[in-house]
């Protein structure tokens, strides 16, 4: 059974959501403000959180920040706030999802299944190895950094994601379909040319930067990523 917590000040909704999600299977804690929410992080260890973006004591921005030093815990953000610079902020912070109130809960639920679809694999399957190398570059799952050498490369949540998505499958050409689907979920409903645009940003934070070729794009199909010096 999935762990779910819910951080959410409104008493009403927290309960709803509470009420909605153990009729789904789901085993749910409520958490209603910033610094409770980053507590019972810590003690309960749930599967994926469901929070709201304006909170009493640390914003739903700042728990989120938070929470992304120590893991990659999948967090959906709620918000009454329809405001562009929000949700891009959110997402930037290392958010895997954003819906803005009033929701319909059948799209929350649908979304939940489809983070909790995307989490890493478990230890003993073949594709979960805590270390990804080609080349110089290192990502580690486990802390979510990314070194070239001993450098730090700072990557936001999606950079992070789309780089690991690419590292676990080197030498193997990955279609815009499978790292939108992959990456952003398959019911991600936003621009389609996203996997370009981040394609671009990994570039020039790795190849450009280090003068190298690693994004390699085939024509046809998508990308493939095998290091080479340039």
């Amino acid at each position: 059974m999935h762990k779910i917590l819910v951080v959410e000040d409104e008493k009403k909704i927290a309960r709803y959501l509470q009420l909605e999600l153990t009729h789904e299977g789901y085993a749910v804690e409520i958490a209603y403000d910033g610094r409770e929410a980053l507590e019972k992080h810590e003690r309960e260890k749930p599967d994926l959180m469901v929070l709201d973006l304006m909170l009493p004591g640390l914003s739903g921005i700042e728990v989120c920040r938070r929470i992304r030093q120590k893991d990659g815990l999948p967090i959906i953000m709620l918000t009454a706030k329809d405001d562009v610079s929000d949700k891009v902020m959110g997402l930037d912070m290392g958010a895997d999802d954003y819906m803005t109130k009033p929701f319909a809960i059948e799209e929350l639920l649908a979304r939940i299944r489809v983070a909790l679809k995307r989490r890493p694999a478990p230890p003993d399957e073949a594709q979960s190895a805590h270390i990804l190398t080609s080349g110089p570059l290192t990502l580690d799952r486990d802390s979510r950094s990314v070194h070239w050498n001993q450098e730090l490369i700072q990557l936001t949540k999606k950079e992070f994601d789309l780089l690991e998505h690419l590292m676990a499958h080197q030498n193997v050409a990955l279609s815009r379909d499978d790292l939108l689907s992959k990456v952003w979920g398959y019911e991600y409903s936003g621009d389609t040319n996203v996997v370009d645009v981040y394609i671009r940003y990994l570039r020039l934070k790795l190849d450009d930067h280090y003068h190298v070729k690693l994004i390699h794009t085939i024509r046809g199909v998508g990308y493939l990523l095998k290091y080479e010096e340039a």
